[in-house]
């Protein structure tokens, strides 16, 4: 799978987890010179807190457009600190 944004690769991994419809690649995939920590938490009732990052592509942002759980509630651990995407990013299958 792969998750692009701006015509950029943002992650690449042939380890995801599906879950609700999200790809959840792990951590290393991500291509870190395009990422950044957002301030953004969300609280999910079944998953728990989720962090954000920010991707930045050619000086274009994309705010919290990648989201993670550092930690998870019980039954999602398989994606505790595993990324996801939205806000107009692509994940496809290669």
């Amino acid at each position: 799978m792969k998750a692009i944004w701006n015509n950029t690769v943002i992650a690449e991994s042939t380890d995801t987890v599906l879950v609700e419809g999200n790809h959840y690649f792990p951590p290393e995939s991500l291509n870190r010179e395009f990422i950044s920590d957002s301030k953004l938490n969300t609280t999910c009732p079944y998953k728990g807190t989720a962090r954000y990052y920010d991707i930045t592509v050619d000086g274009d942002k994309n705010a919290d457009a990648v989201w993670y759980y550092p930690s998870t509630r019980p039954g999602f651990e398989n994606i505790a600190g595993r990324v996801a995407f939205w806000k107009g990013v692509q994940v496809v299958a290669e």
